[in-house]
C-alpha cells in the first residue's frame, strides 16, 4: 500500500463588533476558498477541504470563525513546499489571526504549522507570512532480551 499522509487545520479568522467590518471579512475569507474551486494540480488544494461555519451563535460561532480544513494524500511530504506555496498564497488573500496546519505521514512523524499574525491580525496583502514547524516523530523498537 502507498505512504498516505493527512493534512488538516484551522484558520480563525478575526473577531470584530462592528458588524459591518465582520461581514466583509468573512465575505473576503469565503470568496477566496471559494475561488480555490475543484480542479487543481498536485498537491491540491481545493474548496472542498474547507468548511466555513455558519454565524450562528448555535452553529459553532461565538466571537471567532474557525475555518477548518482536512484531505488525505499520497506522501504529500515530498511535494511539502508546492502545498505550502498555495496554502500562504490562500493566507495573503484572507483576514485572520493565526493558522495552523498538521501533517502526519507515515514515516516522517508529525509536523505542526503555526502562523500567527503580526499586530492584532492579517489583511489581504500584508506583508511577507512567518510560519514555525514543530516535529514529533515516534520511534519504537523492539528490546529482546537474551
Amino acid at each position: 500500500m502507498d505512504q498516505e499522509s493527512i493534512v488538516y487545520g484551522v484558520i480563525r479568522d478575526v473577531p470584530s463588533s462592528s458588524s459591518h467590518e465582520l461581514a466583509r471579512f468573512r465575505l473576503t475569507n469565503c470568496n477566496a476558498i471559494l475561488e480555490l474551486g475543484e480542479v487543481d494540480m498536485q498537491p491540491a488544494l481545493l474548496t472542498s477541504m474547507f468548511s466555513l461555519p455558519s454565524d450562528e451563535l448555535l452553529s459553532g460561532t461565538y466571537q471567532t470563525q474557525v475555518i477548518h480544513f482536512a484531505a488525505s494524500y499520497k506522501a504529500v511530504e515530498y511535494e511539502w513546499e508546492r502545498w505550502m506555496s498555495k496554502f500562504e498564497l490562500l493566507l495573503t488573500q484572507m483576514y485572520w489571526v493565526s493558522a495552523t496546519v498538521h501533517l502526519e505521514t507515515e514515516l516522517n512523524g508529525k509536523h505542526t504549522f503555526n502562523w500567527d499574525a503580526t499586530g492584532s491580525h492579517h489583511r489581504p496583502g500584508d506583508a511577507a507570512l512567518s510560519v514555525r514547524c514543530e516535529w514529533e516523530h515516534d520511534v519504537s523498537f523492539r528490546y529482546a532480551a537474551s
